[in-house]
């Protein structure tokens, strides 16, 4: 996710695309406790799309 799509949503739905992240991120860490997963880079990537989507989050919050 780049931090141009993020810029274009709105704040609910970026909203909803955090709750879906974080759901994704735990689910595929499951999985990779279970049995590996074949490319273990994407929990990274996960983490870090997290993050890009909390930091826009609180910076809306910051300029109202």
């Amino acid at each position: 996710m780049k931090i141009k799509e993020l810029k274009e949503l709105d704040v609910k739905g970026l909203a909803e695309k955090l709750e879906t992240s974080k759901a994704k991120l735990n689910q595929m860490k499951l999985n990779h406790s279970i049995a590996p997963l074949e490319n273990p880079s994407q929990i990274k990537v996960a983490r870090r799309d997290i993050a890009r989507i909390e930091t826009e989050l609180r910076q809306r919050e910051l300029n109202k």
